[in-house]
C-alpha cells in the first residue's frame, strides 16, 4: 500500500470517531445557570450583595439581560453621544415593580466584563422616572475594589460625580425622544430599603411560581 493510500484510509477511520463525539455533545441536553435566578444575592444583602454587570463602563452598547435564556443581550446602541459613566447592572434575586430585577450603577476604577458579576456595596439610590414609570438606580461602589470600598453613602462622593451621573440618564435616551427624569439622590438607609424590598417581592414571585 502506497504512504498517500495508508494516509487516506487512516483518514476515514478517525472521521467516524470524530463525528460520533459531535453527535454525542449536541445531543447533550443541559441547562445554564440564570444569573437573575441561580446567583445568589449574597449573605449580607441589602448592605453587600451581588451584581451581574450587563454594561461595562465606557461603553455605548445598552447590553441587557434577556430573562427568558439568562444570556445578555445586545438591546441598542445609544443614539446620543454619551457612553455609560460606570459599569452598570443588576440585583440577582430582586424584583422591581417593572418585572425588572433592581438595576444597580457601580463606581469602580476599572470596566468590567459584560456576564461577570462582583460584590456591591449600596451608598444612595437615584429614583428616576423614564417615560412615566418608576425605574429606581441603586447607586455602589464594588466592595472589593481599594479605591472605593471605604465608600459608605453618596455625600462622601465629589459632588461633581453625581453630577454626572445625574447628567448621563437625563441625556441619553434624549434622541429617541423619550423623557427621563432623575430626583434627588437618597442616602444609602434608603437604597437598603429599596433592596431588601425587591428581595421581598422576589420571594412573592417565587412562592406564586410554586404554588401554579
Amino acid at each position: 500500500m502506497s504512504e498517500g493510500s495508508e494516509t487516506n484510509s487512516t483518514e476515514k477511520r478517525q472521521a467516524p470517531r470524530l463525528n460520533e463525539r459531535i453527535i454525542s455533545s449536541m445531543s447533550r441536553r443541559s441547562v445554564a445557570a440564570h444569573p437573575w435566578h441561580d446567583l445568589e444575592i449574597g449573605p449580607g444583602a441589602p448592605a453587600v450583595f451581588n451584581v451581574v454587570v450587563e454594561i461595562t463602563k465606557g461603553s455605548k452598547v445598552k447590553y441587557e439581560l434577556d430573562k427568558k435564556t439568562g444570556l445578555i443581550k445586545v438591546d441598542r446602541i445609544l443614539y446620543s453621544s454619551v457612553v455609560y459613566p460606570h459599569n452598570y447592572g443588576f440585583i440577582p434575586r430582586t424584583l422591581c415593580e417593572d418585572s425588572d430585577p433592581m438595576d444597580v450603577l457601580i463606581l469602580m476604577q476599572e470596566p468590567v466584563l459584560s456576564g461577570s458579576f462582583l460584590r456591591a456595596r449600596a451608598i444612595g439610590l437615584m429614583p428616576m422616572i423614564d417615560q412615566g414609570e418608576k425605574d429606581d438606580k441603586i447607586i455602589a461602589v464594588c466592595a472589593d475594589d481599594p479605591e472605593y470600598r471605604h465608600y459608605n453613602d453618596l455625600n462622601e462622593l465629589p459632588p461633581h460625580r453625581l453630577a454626572e451621573i445625574r447628567r448621563f440618564f437625563e441625556d441619553y435616551k434624549k434622541n429617541e425622544n423619550k423623557e427621563v427624569a432623575v430626583n434627588e439622590f437618597l442616602p444609602a438607609s434608603t437604597a437598603r430599603e429599596a433592596i431588601q424590598h425587591s428581595m421581598d417581592l422576589y420571594a412573592q414571585y417565587i412562592l406564586q411560581s410554586l404554588r401554579q
